[in-house]
């Protein structure tokens, strides 16, 4: 009989524990893709915090650009991430696609530093000239080509 008493205790403490809390849809739901833009953007400036800008300016907050561009508050974005960090699937298939709209973004900064230091390569081609000291060592020097 105590066992019977444990194992349904157990059985109603496993059903209770579900942590499977899905909010009500908000009135202003900022909508799937555009939410995948901005957080993909969101990404980015928190980034850049550690980059100096044009000013020579470093740590500075750029959230209030992206409220401004996608025509939101801080309101509605946390309104609408806590609704759609409840449903953990569509938020894990939203991280991904994140995801690979930061890594797309990523190849083409990676091609376009690649093609500014091959330019940068090609001004600058160091020749090497071979001269030995005179104990017979052989130096080199750099010399530039321009």
């Amino acid at each position: 009989m105590r066992i019977s008493r444990y194992i349904i205790g157990a059985f109603f403490l496993l059903i209770s524990c579900t942590g499977n809390t899905i909010y009500k849809k908000p009135k202003n739901l900022i909508p799937k893709d555009t939410m995948i833009a901005l957080l993909t953007d969101m990404h980015i400036a928190s980034t850049s915090r550690l980059i100096k800008n044009k000013q020579k300016q470093k740590d500075v907050n750029y959230m209030f650009v992206l409220y401004e561009k996608y025509k939101i508050d801080s309101v509605r974005f946390h309104n609408s991430n806590i609704y759609y960090t409840s449903k953990i699937d569509e938020y894990g298939d939203l991280l991904k696609e994140i995801k690979r709209n930061l890594e797309a973004k990523g190849a083409v900064v990676q091609k376009i530093i690649n093609e500014r230091d091959s330019i940068k390569k090609d001004k600058i081609e160091p020749v090497l000239s071979k001269e030995t000291d005179s104990l017979g060592i052989m130096e080199f020097e750099i010399e530039e080509n321009e």
